[in-house]
């Protein structure tokens, strides 16, 4: 049986797509071919090299090389073979030989890991249809040119297909049909002139760079803006092309102007169309600061400066004046003051200093995408940006979402050629596998719809449930049509999404019963007994009828969550620097002419986990992205996302590029987008939009070194993750000065040889150091690219380390087998080991708020951040809406900063690079979960005060009320300007200091004590992610807001709430059958009492849930708290002996 005729059976058995979950009987024979496997040893550094023939014949137990089929969706760069089509194209792409290097890397799944091989198994395409047939042409080389005396190669579209300039398909290079069309003649195959093939049209089927640059969409879909270089000019014209009265060469260019010659009289003088511009663009700011007026901000620091002195003169007064008749309650309250005010100033200092930015798009353009002296192309001089996003478990973060977040990403405003995208599976789920590539196949038609239309949002989801009219600014007549038949396709994707878990269930189960009577039959043949207890594994299948080299549905040994092989998969291959523009071909799903159809490098990566290892939860999985993407793409700057954040704004990197690529760029670290979220009801209940964070704090961090990083929705310059300081640090410091300890003194304005000098400098500290970032010499290698690249242009204001213009307008390098070997080696488990990743390099270990920590290096190493808020949102996520999940949240959090304070990432321990201000900021990160302690004691305060009688102060005097009154219009006053300059609103204000105490009597009390077993006795804290599913009422949006799920967290703040609930009515009932009532004390108890109990009142409805469904548990609760004080009081203040003629309690 043939190869072609073992596809087509398979193919009818699995079918087209991921959705069948039939199973083909046939087993494929395995092929010994390096073309379809790749297979290598490890050297002494661990990298993977291909062996060579000697090699093979020397191993003797050589791992089996094997076709490893499996159907991936068609994409731009993986399409379907079609029956008639151009077969010597159809060979050379199942072959996998020679040129066809980029397809063998998009169709393999690369697996390996510790003490094991790298494996490369081939993803073969289900092709229906006869087996592959003659070239069009025979008696050729194939893929040659067929003029005589030519070497050349076959002009090829972007997809590696063949393109013939006339329809007697005769083959010919470029360079040879560029002669012919000049020279007049005829096509040499059918000695007439050229006729396209799809429309009968004669003449040359491809034009001239001289006349319009567009291609014939029968010949290819590229439309190229190469210019061809001129032929017999001397060096003083290179490398311009110019015209006079007469036109020279090709194009249209103009010879740059001499300022030697003037051309004299009855001469034409030249003009140099950049000179002018070029300067121009130069010192045109891509950023600028916007200062808060200083109506705004002048009283706002007079105020805070009013309420310091306030709250000092009114603690010494509390001091001074003790109250005689209760010092238990005078001491308690008056420690729990002078924290407060602490804490205050704290959190109030550092937003001193509060600005705004505003970003310059079409100064980017200007500088980076037109043409220039440097760039005559006009092609994008742009950097990479490598996207990361998360996921770990495809039941709490579904793969829809996830698969949403992954099309925004493809369909970003950014030239494609210079953004790849990285899915971090950590639990290795074949369900995730299979739903990216769905997504990849989806993305054919949604990325070029999005250009087309130009539609935000570009997450589909979000895009069709978009409520207002959608045609609103959309001038194209064929925008219905295409927006309806992307929605039918877009429904017909999510439910094959949806119906992928019962698919992959139905396969497993019919494979494994399939495996089982095979071992049934083989124990009948070895003649034994069938009640013998068989060990056949129950494996999660593929739908090539293979084992998923990940994690397991039944985990088994090498199949688990913590026990898995690494997996890397490219499902959309790097693309070319030339656009590629699509065509009305039938069978496309909307019109793509003159649209660019090209999609961005997808790569699936799976870390390798073993037992025995500690993997280090996210911060892991995003140091082994670090490692993969450097060595497949190696962008400058990394944007890494949550599953569940999503591009909101398809203009975002541009706009955090400004702020990379301006003036003072080359000391940022990092860009940090503020977060936004979707689906939080109305009256957002606790605070989930957290806007007083990211409107309020974050904004006034901008001001002194920078915003902290908080997770997700951040850009950061690559070499900042890699341990280094800022050139700003390194004013006096060459790179190996860093290293050494050195110093050398520098100029800022050293010239382009000394660059040099210091980017050798810089390489020989990574060859001495190179068990800092381990073994990979490729990971090396790419990191002074990656620095170099990541620079801003040189010749700009306040920029003194500058690359030049036209850097990276070259092709990517393209990626290879033996690359993506070597990424599966640098995501093994024991890469990291005895290296510094974790500790000074990458995402730091060692706190579950990884995030923070990695953040305060930088800033401790001198670097500086910027938030960039953009006028559209820049990302949009999903937020816990229920109160026992965001409780959860926030205990996460609470715990990571309490560990950042028992750590040396404290911020008194911080550097000399670190501000004063930031440094206080910081400090606060790791002491606010502290404030706890004091917040519940104080709580507990005005029920101790009703059930005693007596007060924090002896008696409520004038002077306790003025200080009392001067402190609260303050707070008044500092609300309504803080809501003036950072956008907020009165009612979000209030939100979040009502969840600030009901966090603060919850989950930080937890957090401070779980963190004190962490540090004291070594007990590690574990947590789960937090859910991202929505409810299941589908007929509800806030479903999840209703949902009551018990939790220990909850019992300090019912409690709370109860106590101080029994008090008032205690108090109240004493004081009105007392002989002699102390007024007084009853309104000042009450006062505070209602105080908390107002803060706590988004507790209590979180507690009711919906009407008439109050759970049992909180009337239990509510019956213990009245039981057990009431035996207290009893206890403790016998009534009987106070009973007089008139009742008094």
């Amino acid at each position: 049986m043939n190869t072609s005729s073992l596809q087509s059976n398979l193919s009818r058995a699995v079918g087209r797509s991921f959705r069948n979950a039939g199973i083909s009987s046939s087993t494929l024979p395995k092929v010994l071919s390096p073309a379809s496997s790749y297979s290598g040893k490890r050297t002494s550094s661990g990298r993977y090299v291909p062996l060579s023939g000697d090699d093979h014949d020397a191993s003797g137990q050589m791992t089996e090389m094997e076709y490893y089929h499996v159907h991936v969706p068609p994409t731009p760069d993986n399409q379907p073979m079609i029956e008639g089509g151009n077969a010597a194209s159809v060979a050379e792409d199942v072959q996998i030989g020679g040129k066809g290097v980029p397809h063998a890397v998009s169709d393999t799944m690369y697996t390996g890991g510790f003490q094991s091989m790298t494996r490369g198994r081939l993803l073969h395409r289900m092709i229906d249809g006869e087996a592959l047939g003659n070239a069009p042409v025979s008696g050729f080389r194939d893929g040659g040119c067929a003029m005589e005396g030519c070497d050349g190669n076959v002009m090829r579209d972007d997809r590696g297909a063949n393109v013939y300039p006339c329809e007697c398909m005769y083959p010919l290079c470029r360079d040879c049909y560029v002669d012919v069309v000049k020279a007049g003649s005829l096509c040499p195959g059918c000695k007439e002139l050229f006729k396209s093939a799809d429309e009968g049209r004669e003449g040359p089927a491809i034009l001239l760079a001289s006349q319009e640059a567009v291609l014939d969409r029968r010949l290819s879909v590229l439309r190229s803006t190469k210019t061809m270089a001129p032929q017999n000019h001397g060096p003083e014209h290179s490398p311009w092309l110019y015209e006079s009265k007469a036109t020279y060469g090709y194009g249209n260019a103009l010879k740059p102007q001499q300022a030697s010659y003037d051309g004299g009289e009855g001469s034409e003088s030249f003009e140099d169309p950049f000179s002018g511009d070029s300067k121009e663009r130069m010192l045109r700011p891509l950023s600028r600061k916007v200062k808060i007026r200083p109506t705004i901000l002048g009283p706002y620091r007079l105020i805070v400066l009013i309420r310091l002195i306030a709250l000092a003169f009114f603690l010494s007064w509390r001091v001074r004046n003790p109250n005689r008749d209760a010092m238990w309650l005078w001491g308690m309250s008056v420690v729990c003051e002078i924290w407060f005010a602490f804490s205050w100033v704290l959190d109030q200092l550092p937003k001193l200093k509060p600005i705004n930015r505003s970003t310059d798009l079409e100064a980017l353009r200007a500088k980076f995408e037109m043409a220039s002296a440097e760039n005559p192309l006009g092609r994008s001089d742009l950097p990479g940006v490598d996207f990361f996003v998360s996921t770990a478990d495809p039941e709490k973060e579904p793969v829809l979402v996830t698969a949403n977040t992954v099309l925004s990403i493809l369909a970003v405003d950014y030239p494609v050629e210079k953004v790849a995208c990285y899915i971090s599976d950590d639990g290795g789920s074949l369900l995730t596998f299979e739903a990216i590539a769905e997504a990849a196949s989806f993305a054919r038609n949604w990325v070029p719809f999005c250009r087309k239309h130009a539609v935000e949002p570009r997450n589909p989801e979000s895009y069709f449930s978009t409520k207002g009219d959608p045609t609103k600014n959309q001038v194209r007549h064929d925008f219905v049509k295409d927006r309806r038949r992307l929605k039918r396709e877009y429904d017909e994707f999510k439910v094959r999404i949806n119906n992928l878990p019962d698919v992959i269930r139905r396969r497993s189960d019919a494979c494994n019963a399939r495996e089982e009577i095979k071992a049934k039959r083989a124990q009948l043949d070895r003649s034994m007994e069938l009640l013998e207890k068989m060990d056949v594994p129950k494996a999660t299948w593929m739908a090539d009828a293979t084992h998923w080299p990940g994690t397991w549905s039944s985990p088994s040994q090498e199949h688990s969550r913590g026990d898995h092989a690494g997996i890397i998969q490219v499902m959309l291959r790097p693309p070319s620097s030339e656009s590629l523009y699509g065509g009305m071909e039938d069978d496309s799903l909307i019109n793509m002419q003159d649209v660019d159809v090209r999609l961005p490098m997808l790569v699936y990566v799976s870390r390798e986990k073993r037992p025995g290892y500690d993997h280090n939860k996210k911060a892991g999985a995003m140091n082994a992205l670090v490692r993969a993407s450097a060595i497949m793409s190696n962008g400058p700057f990394i944007l890494n996302l949550d599953c569940d954040h999503y591009i909101y704004n398809s203009q975002a990197v541009r706009e955090g590029m400004c702020f990379m690529l301006g003036s003072g760029g080359e000391n940022v670290c990092y860009v940090q987008f503020p977060q936004r979220f979707e689906g939080i009801d109305p009256r957002d209940r606790y605070a989930n939009h957290n806007t007083v964070f990211f409107d309020g704090n974050m904004r006034a961090l901008d001001g002194l070194q920078g915003p902290m990083y908080v997770g997700t929705g951040c850009m950061f310059r690559r070499v900042a993750l890699y341990g280094f300081d800022p050139p700003l640090a390194r004013k006096y410091r060459t790179w190996c000065c860093h290293c050494c300890g050195d110093d050398h003194r520098h100029s800022l304005d050293a010239d382009t040889a000394e660059e040099d000098d210091e980017m050798e400098m810089m390489n020989a500290h990574l060859l001495r150091r190179s068990k800092k970032f381990g073994g990979s010499e490729v990971l090396l290698d790419s990191i002074p690219r990656a620095e170099k690249e990541g620079r801003p242009l040189a010749g700009q204001a306040g920029v003194h380390r500058g690359r030049q213009p036209g850097l990276l307008t070259a092709e990517r390098e393209p990626l290879t087998t033996s690359i993506v070997a070597e990424a599966i080696s640098a995501i093994s488990c024991w890469y990291e080991d005895k290296t510094e990743w974790g500790h000074s390099v990458g995402w730091i270990y060692g706190s579950v708020t990884e995030d923070v920590v990695t953040g305060y290096r930088m800033h401790n190493r001198g670097w500086h951040s910027v938030y960039c808020i953009t006028k559209r949102d820049a990302f949009r996520g999903t937020a816990p809406i229920n109160l026992t999940d965001r409780l959860h949240q926030v205990l996460r959090w609470a715990t990571g900063s309490v560990e950042i304070f028992f750590s040396r990432n404290n911020g008194l321990l911080s550097g000399p690079h670190m501000k004063f201000l930031q440094r206080i900021a910081y400090l606060n990160v790791g002491i606010y979960p502290f404030t706890s302690i004091f917040l519940l004691v104080y709580c507990f305060l005005p029920a101790l005060s009703l059930f005693s009688n007596q007060f924090i102060v002896q008696t409520l005097n004038m002077v306790f009320l003025i200080y009392l009154l001067v402190i609260t219009i303050c707070l008044c006053l500092l609300a309504m300007l803080e809501v003036k300059w950072s956008g907020i609103t009165l009612e979000e204000w209030w939100r979040n200091e009502q969840f600030w105490l009901i966090g603060g009597t919850s989950a930080h009390l937890a957090a401070v004590l779980q963190g004190l077993l962490k540090v004291v006795a070594g007990i590690d804290i574990s947590f789960t992610l937090t859910s991202k599913s929505a409810g299941e009422d589908a007929d509800d949006e806030f479903a999840d807001l209703y949902i009551f799920k018990w939790t220990s967290l909850m019992i300090p703040p019912l409690t709370i709430m109860m106590v101080n609930i029994i008090a008032i009515a205690v108090a109240f009932a004493r004081t009105i059958y007392s002989s002699s009532p102390e007024w007084s004390k009853l309104l000042g108890g009450t006062f505070f009492s209602l105080w908390v109990l107002l803060h706590l009142y988004p507790f209590a409805k979180g507690l009711m849930g919906r009407r008439g469904r109050t759970p049992t548990i909180i009337f239990v609760w509510a019956g213990l708290v009245s039981i057990t004080i009431s035996l207290l009081w009893v206890a403790i203040s016998n009534p009987s002996s106070n009973l007089s003629s008139n009742f008094q309690l």
